[in-house]
C-alpha cells in the first residue's frame, strides 16, 4: 500500500505503545485479523496460522500437507521458486538445479505456459493437456512406490515468467491430486491481496468453483513489516493438531503485526486499491498491446 503509509505507521506505533508479546498470550488483534482475512477467502479456508515470512508460511504448508496426507512427495512446476528455507529450496527448480539437484521426493511438472510451453494458445484444451501432464507425473511416481502429499504452485508463477495458467487448469489438477490422496497448495505470497484486480486472490482467476486446500501469504500483508499467514481447512488443521506437537511462533501473529495487517486491509478497502490495480493494469496492457502491434519483436504481453 506504499512506503511508510501513514495509516500503517500509526497502527504500528499505537500498538507498540500498548503491548507487544509473543503469541502464547491471547490478544484480540490476532482473532480480529483472522476474522477479517477469512472474509476475503472461501468459507472452507477458516483456520489461520500467523508467521513472520512467506518462506515460513510455505514451510508450514508443507508440514500441514504431509501430516494430513501421511505422504511425503511434492509436485512443483518447472522454474518455480517458493522460498529460501532448505525445505523450500528443495521444491524450487529455479534454485535446486544450481545447487544440490533434485531430491527423490520432488517431482517437476511443466509450466502451464500457453505462449512458450508444450501446449499453446492454438491447442483445443490446454488446461486439460497441462493437467494431464501432472497426472502423468503422479502415475510415474506411483510406479516408483512414491506417494504424493501436495501439488505446490504459485497461483500466477512469477519467477517462472509471469505465467497466467489457462482457466480450469487448477480444478483439473486438484481432481488428480485428491484422487492420489494429496492436497493443493496455492502460494499467493507475491500475487495475492487484490493485485490481480478482478479478484482479491489470484487463484480466483481460475473460476469461482476452485478452492485450494491450503493458501499461503507473505510480503504484502504487512506492507514491509514481517508478517505472513497460512490459511487452511478444519480437517487439515485437526490432523496437524492431532500430533500433540503444537505450532508455536514467537513473533508470528504478535499484536503489533496483527494491528499492521488490519491497517493494510483497511487501506486496501478505503483507497479502492483492488479497483486501482485493475484500472492501471488494463491501461498498461492496452498501451503495451498497441506497442506489440507496432513491433514484431514483442511476442506476448502479460
Amino acid at each position: 500500500v506504499g512506503h511508510c503509509h501513514p495509516d500503517i505507521v500509526k497502527a504500528a506505533h499505537e500498538q507498540n505503545q500498548l503491548l507487544n508479546t509473543n503469541s502464547r498470550y491471547l490478544h484480540d488483534n490476532l482473532v480480529d485479523y483472522a476474522e477479517r482475512l477469512s472474509k476475503t477467502l472461501p468459507e472452507k479456508l477458516c483456520i489461520f496460522y500467523f508467521l513472520n515470512s512467506g518462506s515460513e508460511a510455505n514451510d508450514l504448508a508443507l508440514r500441514l500437507a504431509r501430516q494430513y496426507t501421511k505422504h511425503e512427495d511434492v509436485i512443483v512446476l518447472d522454474h518455480a521458486y517458493h522460498g529460501h528455507l532448505t525445505s523450500l529450496i528443495d521444491i524450487s527448480p529455479y534454485k535446486f538445479r544450481n545447487l544440490e539437484g533434485q531430491k527423490e521426493w520432488v517431482h517437476v511438472a511443466p509450466v502451464p505456459d500457453t505462449y512458450r510451453g508444450l501446449y499453446r494458445e492454438d491447442h483445443e484444451d490446454s488446461a486439460t493437456a497441462y493437467a494431464n501432464e501432472v497426472k502423468n507425473v503422479i502415475e510415474q511416481a506411483h510406479k516408483r512406490g512414491r506417494k504424493i502429499a501436495a501439488f505446490f504452485v504459485e497461483s500466477l508463477p512469477s519467477v517462472g515468467g509471469q505465467i497466467i495458467p489457462p482457466a480450469g487448469y487448477f480444478q483439473k489438477v486438484a481432481e488428480h491430486m485428491h484422487k492420489a490422496g494429496g492436497v493443493f497448495i496455492a502460494d499467493e505470497i507475491q500475487v495475492g491481496f487484490g493485485r490481480v484486480g478482478k479478484h482479491f486472490w489470484a487463484f480466483q482467476l481460475q473460476g469461482e468453483d476452485f478452492i485450494p486446500d491450503i493458501v499461503t501469504m507473505g510480503k504484502p500483508i504487512g506492507n514491509g513489516h514481517p508478517v505472513a499467514c497460512v490459511a487452511t481447512t478444519k480437517e487439515i488443521a485437526e490432523a496437524f493438531a492431532a500430533t500433540g506437537v503444537e505450532y508455536f511462533n514467537t513473533f508470528g501473529g504478535n499484536p503489533v503485526s496483527c494491528a499492521i495487517g488490519l491497517a493494510v486491509l483497511d487501506v486496501i478497502e478505503k483507497e479502492h486499491l483492488q479497483a486501482h490495480a485493475a484500472e492501471v493494469g488494463n491501461f498498461l496492457m492496452k498501451l503495451l498491446k498497441e506497442q506489440q502491434i507496432k513491433h514484431p519483436i514483442i511476442g506476448d504481453v502479460r
